[in-house]
Protein backbone atom coordinates (compact mmCIF):
# COMPACT_ATOMS: atom_id res chain seq x y z
CA UNK A 1 0.00 0.00 0.00
CA UNK A 2 1.12 3.25 -1.16
CA UNK A 3 0.96 6.64 0.60
CA UNK A 4 1.95 9.86 1.21
CA UNK A 5 1.64 12.50 3.31
CA UNK A 6 -0.37 14.78 0.68
CA UNK A 7 -2.60 12.34 -0.86
CA UNK A 8 -6.18 13.91 -0.66
CA UNK A 9 -7.50 15.84 -1.34
CA UNK A 10 -7.35 17.26 1.78
CA UNK A 11 -3.80 16.75 2.25
CA UNK A 12 -3.58 13.54 4.90
CA UNK A 13 -7.24 12.11 3.86
CA UNK A 14 -5.53 8.74 1.93
CA UNK A 15 -3.53 8.08 5.01
CA UNK A 16 -6.55 8.52 7.50
CA UNK A 17 -8.87 6.78 4.94
CA UNK A 18 -5.98 3.65 4.96
CA UNK A 19 -5.99 3.69 8.77
CA UNK A 20 -9.94 3.11 8.73
CA UNK A 21 -9.99 0.49 6.22
CA UNK A 22 -7.27 -1.36 8.49
CA UNK A 23 -9.34 -1.12 11.28
CA UNK A 24 -12.10 -2.56 9.50
CA UNK A 25 -10.33 -5.57 9.41
CA UNK A 26 -6.43 -5.59 8.30
CA UNK A 27 -4.95 -4.47 11.71
CA UNK A 28 -4.71 -7.83 12.18
CA UNK A 29 -2.71 -8.91 8.73
CA UNK A 30 -0.23 -5.92 9.40
CA UNK A 31 2.75 -8.00 9.48
CA UNK A 32 2.03 -9.58 5.73
CA UNK A 33 1.41 -5.97 4.35
CA UNK A 34 4.17 -3.55 3.16
CA UNK A 35 3.42 0.03 3.55
CA UNK A 36 4.86 2.55 3.02
CA UNK A 37 4.33 6.81 2.55
CA UNK A 38 6.21 9.64 1.63
CA UNK A 39 7.09 13.66 2.65
CA UNK A 40 8.51 16.05 0.32
CA UNK A 41 5.54 17.54 -1.33
CA UNK A 42 3.74 21.00 0.27
CA UNK A 43 1.62 19.96 2.89
CA UNK A 44 1.16 22.42 5.27
CA UNK A 45 1.81 26.49 5.62
CA UNK A 46 5.03 27.87 6.88
CA UNK A 47 8.97 26.95 6.07
CA UNK A 48 8.67 23.45 7.60
CA UNK A 49 5.92 22.42 5.82
CA UNK A 50 7.55 21.14 2.25
CA UNK A 51 10.25 19.84 0.72
CA UNK A 52 13.12 18.06 2.71
CA UNK A 53 14.15 19.36 6.09
CA UNK A 54 14.98 17.18 8.39
CA UNK A 55 12.29 18.88 10.99
CA UNK A 56 9.95 18.60 8.20
CA UNK A 57 10.64 14.58 7.20
CA UNK A 58 10.33 13.71 10.76
CA UNK A 59 7.18 15.56 11.78
CA UNK A 60 5.77 14.22 8.77
CA UNK A 61 6.45 10.74 9.29
CA UNK A 62 4.89 11.10 13.13
CA UNK A 63 1.72 12.77 11.73
CA UNK A 64 1.51 10.06 9.14
CA UNK A 65 1.87 7.25 11.68
CA UNK A 66 -0.67 9.45 13.45
CA UNK A 67 -3.00 9.26 10.78
CA UNK A 68 -3.09 5.35 9.80
CA UNK A 69 -2.52 4.29 13.13
CA UNK A 70 0.38 2.69 12.55
CA UNK A 71 3.91 2.39 14.87
CA UNK A 72 5.77 2.08 11.79
CA UNK A 73 5.80 1.94 7.91
CA UNK A 74 7.74 -0.41 5.74
CA UNK A 75 9.27 2.17 3.94
CA UNK A 76 9.85 5.50 4.19
CA UNK A 77 9.99 7.53 1.00
CA UNK A 78 11.87 11.32 0.30
CA UNK A 79 9.33 12.05 -2.23
CA UNK A 80 11.39 14.60 -4.36
CA UNK A 81 15.07 15.90 -3.75
CA UNK A 82 15.33 19.45 -1.88
CA UNK A 83 17.14 21.79 -4.25
CA UNK A 84 17.89 24.01 -0.68
CA UNK A 85 18.66 21.53 1.74
CA UNK A 86 21.57 19.74 1.72
CA UNK A 87 21.27 15.75 0.54
CA UNK A 88 22.77 15.25 4.15
CA UNK A 89 20.05 16.59 5.79
CA UNK A 90 17.17 14.91 4.20
CA UNK A 91 18.87 11.37 4.15
CA UNK A 92 19.60 12.54 7.91
CA UNK A 93 16.06 12.04 8.42
CA UNK A 94 15.52 9.03 7.00
CA UNK A 95 18.43 7.29 8.79
CA UNK A 96 17.05 8.82 11.81
CA UNK A 97 13.61 7.10 11.17
CA UNK A 98 14.71 3.88 10.33
CA UNK A 99 16.73 4.34 13.82
CA UNK A 100 14.12 5.01 15.75
CA UNK A 101 11.92 1.82 14.47
CA UNK A 102 9.68 4.17 12.63
CA UNK A 103 10.36 2.82 9.39
CA UNK A 104 11.79 -0.43 8.28
CA UNK A 105 13.93 0.86 5.15
CA UNK A 106 14.62 4.26 3.21
CA UNK A 107 13.20 5.06 -0.11
CA UNK A 108 13.78 7.98 -2.46
CA UNK A 109 11.14 9.40 -5.69
CA UNK A 110 11.80 11.13 -7.92
CA UNK A 111 15.06 11.81 -7.41
CA UNK A 112 17.29 12.19 -10.77
CA UNK A 113 20.59 10.43 -11.90
CA UNK A 114 22.92 12.76 -9.92
CA UNK A 115 20.54 12.83 -6.75
CA UNK A 116 20.31 9.12 -6.45
CA UNK A 117 23.94 8.86 -6.04
CA UNK A 118 24.41 11.92 -3.75
CA UNK A 119 21.80 10.26 -1.25
CA UNK A 120 22.73 6.33 -1.55
CA UNK A 121 26.12 7.92 -0.45
CA UNK A 122 24.62 9.71 2.30
CA UNK A 123 23.15 7.28 3.29
CA UNK A 124 25.55 4.63 3.60
CA UNK A 125 27.72 6.77 4.98
CA UNK A 126 25.63 6.09 7.68
CA UNK A 127 25.18 2.51 7.43
CA UNK A 128 21.80 2.67 5.93
CA UNK A 129 21.11 0.88 2.07
CA UNK A 130 18.97 3.10 -0.44
CA UNK A 131 16.35 0.00 -0.56
CA UNK A 132 14.38 1.73 -3.11
CA UNK A 133 14.03 4.40 -5.81
CA UNK A 134 9.71 5.19 -6.92
CA UNK A 135 9.49 6.96 -10.11
CA UNK A 136 7.15 6.80 -12.82
CA UNK A 137 7.68 4.75 -16.11
CA UNK A 138 5.52 3.64 -18.54
CA UNK A 139 5.21 2.84 -22.23
CA UNK A 140 4.97 6.83 -23.17
CA UNK A 141 7.15 7.98 -20.42
CA UNK A 142 10.65 6.28 -20.71
CA UNK A 143 12.59 8.94 -18.69
CA UNK A 144 14.33 6.09 -16.45
CA UNK A 145 15.95 4.47 -19.66
CA UNK A 146 18.06 7.42 -19.36
CA UNK A 147 21.02 6.63 -16.92
CA UNK A 148 18.46 5.78 -14.02
CA UNK A 149 17.67 2.00 -13.87
CA UNK A 150 21.68 1.32 -14.86
CA UNK A 151 22.41 3.36 -11.59
CA UNK A 152 20.24 1.98 -9.47
CA UNK A 153 21.77 -1.37 -10.84
CA UNK A 154 25.19 0.19 -9.74
CA UNK A 155 24.11 0.93 -6.31
CA UNK A 156 21.80 -2.11 -5.92
CA UNK A 157 18.71 -0.33 -5.20
CA UNK A 158 15.60 -1.74 -6.30
CA UNK A 159 12.62 0.06 -8.65
CA UNK A 160 9.50 0.53 -7.99
CA UNK A 161 7.12 2.27 -10.91
CA UNK A 162 4.62 4.60 -10.66
CA UNK A 163 1.86 5.59 -13.23
CA UNK A 164 2.81 2.23 -15.40
CA UNK A 165 -0.45 2.56 -17.09
CA UNK A 166 0.03 6.23 -17.67
CA UNK A 167 -2.90 7.02 -15.85
CA UNK A 168 -5.52 5.35 -18.27
CA UNK A 169 -3.89 6.30 -21.70
CA UNK A 170 -2.00 2.95 -21.70
CA UNK A 171 -5.10 0.65 -21.57
CA UNK A 172 -8.25 1.22 -24.06
CA UNK A 173 -10.39 4.12 -22.34
CA UNK A 174 -10.14 6.55 -24.48
CA UNK A 175 -10.88 4.31 -28.01
CA UNK A 176 -13.90 5.44 -28.09
CA UNK A 177 -13.72 8.80 -26.92
CA UNK A 178 -13.56 11.05 -23.42
CA UNK A 179 -15.24 9.18 -20.77
CA UNK A 180 -17.15 11.97 -18.34
CA UNK A 181 -15.33 10.10 -15.09
CA UNK A 182 -11.78 10.11 -17.18
CA UNK A 183 -8.97 12.07 -15.91
CA UNK A 184 -8.68 13.80 -19.26
CA UNK A 185 -12.79 15.10 -18.62
CA UNK A 186 -11.69 16.35 -15.33
CA UNK A 187 -8.75 17.82 -16.71
CA UNK A 188 -6.45 17.07 -13.99
CA UNK A 189 -3.18 15.35 -15.07
CA UNK A 190 -4.42 14.45 -18.34
CA UNK A 191 -5.90 17.11 -20.96
CA UNK A 192 -8.26 16.60 -24.12
CA UNK A 193 -5.84 17.48 -26.45
CA UNK A 194 -3.55 14.45 -25.19
CA UNK A 195 -6.13 12.48 -26.63
CA UNK A 196 -4.18 12.85 -30.15
CA UNK A 197 -4.83 11.01 -33.25
CA UNK A 198 -1.06 10.50 -32.70
CA UNK A 199 -1.88 8.70 -29.55
CA UNK A 200 -4.45 6.54 -30.37
CA UNK A 201 -2.70 5.54 -33.61
CA UNK A 202 -0.11 4.39 -30.62
CA UNK A 203 -2.40 2.88 -28.15
CA UNK A 204 -4.41 0.94 -30.99
CA UNK A 205 -1.34 -0.34 -32.48
CA UNK A 206 0.02 -1.90 -28.80
CA UNK A 207 -3.29 -3.01 -28.07
CA UNK A 208 -3.59 -5.43 -31.36
CA UNK A 209 -0.20 -6.69 -30.07
CA UNK A 210 -1.96 -7.25 -26.34
CA UNK A 211 -4.76 -8.87 -27.98
CA UNK A 212 -1.97 -11.60 -30.14
CA UNK A 213 -0.87 -12.29 -26.76
CA UNK A 214 -4.04 -12.99 -25.40
CA UNK A 215 -3.82 -9.61 -22.75
CA UNK A 216 -5.70 -6.51 -22.60
CA UNK A 217 -3.86 -3.11 -23.00
CA UNK A 218 -3.29 -2.49 -19.28
CA UNK A 219 -2.00 -6.14 -18.80
CA UNK A 220 0.25 -5.49 -21.94
CA UNK A 221 1.45 -2.18 -20.29
CA UNK A 222 2.43 -4.06 -17.03
CA UNK A 223 4.53 -6.75 -18.51
CA UNK A 224 6.24 -4.53 -20.33
CA UNK A 225 7.43 -2.38 -17.15
CA UNK A 226 8.30 -5.60 -15.83
CA UNK A 227 10.27 -6.61 -18.49
CA UNK A 228 13.07 -4.42 -17.29
CA UNK A 229 15.48 -6.22 -14.92
CA UNK A 230 15.77 -3.29 -12.24
CA UNK A 231 11.87 -2.78 -11.75
CA UNK A 232 11.00 -4.47 -8.78
CA UNK A 233 7.58 -3.74 -8.81
CA UNK A 234 4.72 -1.66 -10.41
CA UNK A 235 2.00 0.58 -8.64
CA UNK A 236 -1.46 0.06 -9.73
CA UNK A 237 -4.59 1.45 -8.71
CA UNK A 238 -8.03 -0.14 -8.89
CA UNK A 239 -11.50 1.53 -8.96
CA UNK A 240 -13.08 -2.32 -8.68
CA UNK A 241 -12.46 -5.77 -7.77
CA UNK A 242 -12.42 -6.52 -11.82
CA UNK A 243 -10.21 -3.93 -12.57
CA UNK A 244 -7.51 -5.64 -9.97
CA UNK A 245 -7.82 -8.79 -10.98
CA UNK A 246 -6.99 -7.36 -14.91
CA UNK A 247 -4.14 -5.92 -13.83
CA UNK A 248 -2.84 -8.68 -11.08
CA UNK A 249 -3.37 -11.01 -14.26
CA UNK A 250 -0.22 -9.68 -15.95
CA UNK A 251 2.25 -10.71 -13.54
CA UNK A 252 1.16 -14.34 -14.62
CA UNK A 253 1.53 -13.58 -18.47
CA UNK A 254 4.50 -15.15 -20.33
CA UNK A 255 7.43 -12.97 -20.60
CA UNK A 256 7.35 -10.76 -23.66
CA UNK A 257 9.56 -12.70 -26.67
CA UNK A 258 12.19 -10.50 -28.53
CA UNK A 259 10.20 -9.95 -31.40
CA UNK A 260 7.45 -8.52 -29.24
CA UNK A 261 9.47 -6.14 -27.62
CA UNK A 262 10.87 -5.26 -31.16
CA UNK A 263 7.00 -4.85 -32.75
CA UNK A 264 5.97 -2.93 -29.60
CA UNK A 265 9.28 -0.64 -29.88
CA UNK A 266 7.76 2.05 -32.38
CA UNK A 267 4.99 2.42 -30.52
CA UNK A 268 6.51 2.97 -27.39
CA UNK A 269 7.55 6.37 -28.03
CA UNK A 270 8.59 8.66 -24.86
CA UNK A 271 6.32 11.69 -24.81
CA UNK A 272 3.30 10.65 -26.53
CA UNK A 273 0.52 12.41 -25.17
CA UNK A 274 2.04 15.48 -23.92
Amino acid sequence: FDLANNYGPPGGAAEENFGRILDRGFRRYRDELVISTKAGYDMWDGPYGDWGSRKYMLSSLDASLSRMGLDYVDIFYSHRADPDTPIEETMGALVTAVRQGKALYAGISNYNVGETRAAQAALAAEGIPLLIHQVRYNVFDRTPEEGLFDTLDKLGAGCIVYSPLAEGLATNRYFEGVPVDSRAAEGSSIRRENISETYLDRARALNEIAKNRGQTLAQLALTWVLRQPQVTSALVGASSVAQLNDNLAAADAPDLTQAEIAAIEPFAVHGTAE
